[in-house]
């Protein structure tokens, strides 16, 4: 009986989907599958699973564009992800979710019943299709990014049990860091009369043409006693005080040095590249040394070179108190990534931004961090300040304060050697190196470079935290997108953000209808607190370089089908499915981000320095393994920011009100530009107003008193006082607030 009302059913309900049928084919085997996308044409798929089924609401506009275009090549098919394997890893994951195959390989993919992005791609990968069959273009297959990050989610897991499995077996017979080689250095100095003349640069340069590592470069001009004590050895020599005067009277550069895999010659390289000690002697028998070029007098010979590997060791314990020896890496170690900052000027910027940026990507280089922004004058000089006494620099200031310009990070091994190269020589590029990035974008009516570098590893962290500094700011999860949380965490993991905090909470009516009380009487307002009401929301604080700026172009724009278009690998272009319902939420600018992280989490104390929190301190509610999905996220997080303390008990009722509103509200101004202030300012303004209403609405939570209209009214006017206050304060020191550096 049983088995005959099943095929009544089954009968009844292929008769009411009979249209439907015939519009898109039914897959529900492996089989069905395989012969489905090795048939000609463009395939457009409705992975669905059997709870929800297909998406009923796109049918209507499948009909109508069939009929529309009456092409042979189209054709529709909805696909049973719980019995066909090859979308096994959609289950749980395919509400809805379009793909769109030609020739057997995926062309495109749309998630989310998004009509006019799924008409249009419809349209354009039939076009392509069309030139594929003529023999006039190519197929270009695409990997969907949620079934992508499962994937490397997936491999990493097993990379990272394999390589547990590889520390065990090698634990016994390995050594430990303070047993590993030490590398060979040297410390070497360009002396005041070589920097006072501008020849640091181009002494700089022969070093990397030797291809000596500078490890790190300091410029500091020495006290009387300071150089007394580095040149106690030389007290008994009549030219000692002449040194000491010498030595203080100007700024001098500090560097250590090393080259190779063991670093075992670089105090010899070093001394024969520099030549002997007196001008007079070099000029004579090594007239192509650096002292016979840049040298003087017995004195001023230019530059110093330590002369054994303890003295050498002597010397950078003076210098670099708190630098680690370096060690050889030991053998079959994975290559250590490195990091630098790369400046695309003004002049460069306005005219070959983008050929310049595919330049930086073919040299193998992952740009991790990006940023426009207009220096102010004082801002050019802080950064050059090293450059103050030299013949070029009111052009260089000039030149760096025309215009926006872009700065990057970037990262790969030895990327800061590996970038200078590429940019090639400061000077003569033209003609010493035609192909390098200076020659190839100089401008004829400027003798300034159009393209920076770091020149060693400790200048490079020093200037990334000039323009990108370390920030904390507020990352939610809204009870739409929570199911996806894990997928979203790895993706925030992939941009290089570390989860410094994590909490999950619903809110309540009482507080969601309070909190969103200005928007009472409007027509989307119980939408509003019914979703937030709904479910679940992680809230988190994530640290990284510009982590405000730089959540909210991972999450893209507030409206998802805008971000569909203008951003797709968004979160909220793959997660989102309206203003209302779109997956996510990150504060607008860091007076925001800290009011909520107050709110939310408390008090907490972030700490620049440490590259990882204690294990005390780690919330365990959601693991930190993606870390390993991302290929640019380990040697890219400012190793961060930890935490000293947590509070998991507060509800908060902050998330909704600094961003929720359904309207032109939410797409926030640009992260970092000096543009636009007096906009930026009015937006300060009205995120401002937000924070103390929903600080009052987490104090009224807490507290459960409440209190009367008028203290309310009181507390309004104050609240508005002081953010017009703040607002203009704002409005005259922004400039300088957002652009680093500072």
């Amino acid at each position: 009986m049983g088995a005959e009302e099943d095929k009544k059913k089954k009968a009844a309900k292929m008769a009411r989907r009979k249209q439907e049928i015939q519009l898109q084919q039914e897959i529900e085997t492996a089989e069905e599958w395989e012969e489905m996308i090795a048939k000609e044409g463009l395939w457009v798929v409705d992975v669905y699973q059997e709870w929800c089924g297909p998406c009923a609401a796109m049918v209507g506009n499948f009909r109508r564009l069939k009929n529309e275009l009456g092409d042979d090549l189209l054709h529709f098919a909805a696909a049973k992800a719980d019995t066909v394997d090859s979308l096994e890893k959609y289950r749980g994951r395919c509400e809805p979710c379009f793909l769109f195959f030609a020739g057997g390989v995926l062309v495109a993919y749309v998630h989310g019943a998004n009509s006019p992005v799924i008409l249009r791609t419809i349209t354009e990968q039939l076009k392509a299709e069309h030139k594929v069959i003529d023999g006039n273009g190519e197929r270009k297959e695409v990997k969907d990014p949620i079934i992508s990050n499962l994937e490397e989610r997936e491999k990493a897991q097993y990379d990272e049990e394999e390589n547990e499995k590889e520390e065990e077996v090698a634990m016994l017979g390995r050594k430990s860091t303070a047993e590993l080689e030490k590398k060979g250095f040297t410390v070497a100095i360009i002396k005041p009369d070589a920097v006072r003349e501008g020849k640091a640069e181009e002494i700089l340069q022969q070093m990397e043409e030797a291809g000596i590592e500078i490890l790190a470069k300091e410029e500091r001009q020495m006290t009387e006693d300071e150089a007394r004590t580095f040149y106690d050895h030389l007290k008994d020599e009549e030219y000692f005080e002449d040194l000491i005067q010498f030595m203080s009277s100007g700024p001098s550069c500090v560097l250590v040095l090393t080259k190779g895999h063991k670093g075992d010659t670089v105090i010899t390289e070093w001394r024969e590249l520099i030549g002997p000690t007196s001008v007079e002697e070099a000029k004579d028998k090594a007239p192509q040394s650096l002292r016979a070029k840049y040298g003087s007098e017995k004195c001023m010979n230019a530059l110093h070179g330590s002369d054994s590997p303890e003295t050498a060791a002597r010397e950078m314990a003076f210098f670099f108190p708190d630098m680690a020896i370096p060690t050889i890496p030991a053998p079959g170690s994975k290559p250590q990534l490195q990091r630098t900052l790369a400046l695309i000027r003004p002049d460069a910027f306005s005219k070959n931004k983008d050929e310049i940026i595919e330049k930086i990507k073919e040299a193998g280089f992952k740009i991790a961090l990006h940023k426009e922004m207009t220096l102010t004058e004082e801002q050019a000089k802080e950064f050059y300040k090293e450059h103050t006494d030299k013949p070029y620099f009111d052009e260089l200031i000039a030149r760096m304060t025309s215009g926006p310009l872009m700065a990057l990070g970037l990262a790969r091994e030895d990327a800061v050697s590996e970038w200078r190269k590429v940019l090639g020589p400061t000077v003569n590029a033209k003609e010493e190196a035609p192909d390098s990035l200076r020659a190839q974008f100089s401008i004829d009516e400027s003798s300034i470079n159009q393209l920076h570098g770091s020149d060693s590893p400790e200048t490079a962290e020093k200037e990334i935290q000039k323009f990108f500094p370390m920030e904390q700011t507020v990352a939610a999860i809204k009870p739409d997108a929570f199911s996806t949380k894990d997928e979203i965490i790895a993706k925030i993991h992939e941009a290089g953000f570390r989860i410094a905090a994590r909490k999950e909470t619903t809110i309540t009516k009482d507080i969601a209808e309070e909190f969103y009380g200005e928007h009472k009487g409007k027509e989307y307002f119980d939408d509003l607190v019914g979703h937030m009401t709904s479910g679940p929301t992680m809230f988190m604080v994530l640290s990284r370089e510009d982590a405000v700026s730089g959540w909210r172009e991972v999450i893209g724009p507030t409206n998802p089908e805008q971000a569909q278009t203008e951003a797709p690998e968004s979160i909220r272009a793959m997660y989102g499915k309206d203003i209302l319902l779109n997956a996510v939420h990150g504060s607008s600018d860091i007076d925001q981000a800290r009011s909520t992280i107050k709110q939310v989490f408390g008090d907490l104390e972030f700490q620049p320095d440490e590259s990882e929190p204690t294990k005390d301190q780690e919330e365990p509610a959601v693991e930190e393994t993606q870390a390993e999905a991302s290929d640019v996220a380990p040697e890219f997080r400012q190793e961060g920011t930890g935490v000293t303390e947590q509070k998991t008990e507060e509800r908060p009722a902050s998330e909704a009100k600094e961003e929720d509103k359904t309207g032109s509200k939410g797409e926030d101004a640009k992260e970092g530009d000096v543009k636009d202030g007096e906009n930026k300012a009015e937006g300060k303004a009205e995120d401002e107003q937000k924070g103390e209403d929903a600080s009052k609405a987490t104090e009224e939570s807490e507290t459960k008193e409440e209190e009367t209209k008028q203290d309310e009214d009181t507390k309004e006017e104050d609240a508005k006082k002081d953010d017009e206050t703040k607002t203009e304060q704002k409005e005259e020191t922004k400039p300088e607030e957002q652009q680093a550096p500072a």
